[in-house]
């Protein structure tokens, strides 16, 4: 095995663990906050797994006479604390945390098998047995919250009457515009930092779709006598901008995209999910359809970005053993 590439999956691993301290930072602090109590429930079996995961990241490093990265886990620990403080001042925090819970594991099943791919190449079975097992937790999660939808709007709803109900549609509606907005710049900035063809070309297609997406969002808002948030749309195109800043500071630009375009895909998912259901239960047919059938091209973009993570990674390894 050649330094380089025991040097790029030190890197992973020291990702890895900074991921995990996120995952623990949100997982001792959401149950409380859940407002629902199956998903409080899945929360907090999720947490004994997530410490279990962190000591064994831990120890692959320590095995390797490595140790995880002061910096990198006091950053994402503080980008965990910050997303709680924006969940709890949610007029619909079950379905925010449940959205963005269901987004947080994608994005560690990616990396993990990111890291498996990683390690498999590097002739190193160990790192590559334990990502795999984790991978198939981080899997088993998403699942998990994946089935708690149907619970969490229903706890968002809980004290909307009738009356107030289209309005609560109005804002969902606002918030899939700007996730779109959102969705559109990553896609159009992703684009132009990617040389990989297999990468390219689900980001093509799915740019289109989401222009698409926000297109029928936006009719639906029209036709509701509502208007998309110019608020939210630029604070998350901005937010889209600054990510797509630090994807191209990275040295693996191409499988840390792949695998946040992944997560973010999740993210609309999660979203699409609860704007459905919020539009069955104001009786909105026409609304709930073309969530529908959103969701299930935000589902097949996911399903589309798994088969770039195999050429991303030989295209970062080739870049850094050359």
């Amino acid at each position: 095995m050649s330094k380089s590439l025991s040097e790029t999956v030190t890197k992973y691993l020291t990702d890895a663990h900074a991921i995990e301290e996120q995952a623990l930072q949100q997982l001792r602090k959401a149950p409380d906050i859940a407002g629902e109590p199956e998903l409080a429930r899945v929360l907090r079996e999720h947490l004994a797994e997530t410490e279990g995961h962190e000591r064994r990241v831990r120890a692959l490093l320590e095995a390797r006479g490595e140790e995880p990265s002061s910096v990198k886990d006091a950053v994402m620990r503080a980008g965990g604390s910050g997303f709680l403080l924006f969940a709890r001042v949610q007029p619909d925090t079950p379905g925010k945390l449940a959205a963005h819970t269901l987004s947080y594991e994608a994005l560690e099943w990616a990396s993990y098998d990111l890291l498996a791919r990683t390690a498999d190449r590097a002739g190193e079975p160990s790192v590559a047995e334990a990502a795999v097992a984790i991978r198939s937790e981080e899997q088993a999660m998403m699942e998990r919250v994946d089935g708690v939808f149907d619970r969490t709007v229903a706890a968002s709803l809980a004290e909307t009457s009738d009356k107030d109900l289209k309005e609560r549609l109005l804002d969902y509606l606002a918030d899939a515009h700007a996730i779109e907005a959102q969705a559109i710049q990553l896609l159009e900035s992703g684009r132009k930092m990617v040389d990989l063809p297999e990468l390219e070309t689900v980001f093509d297609h799915h740019l289109q779709e989401s222009r698409r997406h926000q297109e029928l969002v936006e009719e639906r808002l029209d036709a509701l006598g509502g208007s998309r948030s110019l608020l939210k749309d630029t604070a998350l195109k901005i937010g889209a901008f600054n990510w797509g800043m630090f994807f191209q500071a990275q040295p693996d630009t191409v499988g840390k995209l792949a695998a946040f375009a992944y997560a973010f895909e999740h993210l609309e998912i999660g979203g699409y999910e609860q704007l459905k259901r919020v539009a069955e239960r104001a009786g909105d047919a026409e609304t709930a359809a073309v969530a529908e059938r959103i969701l299930a091209e935000e589902r097949a973009a996911a399903d589309a970005l798994t088969t770039a993570f195999e050429p991303a990674v030989e295209a970062t390894l080739a870049k850094q053993t050359s």
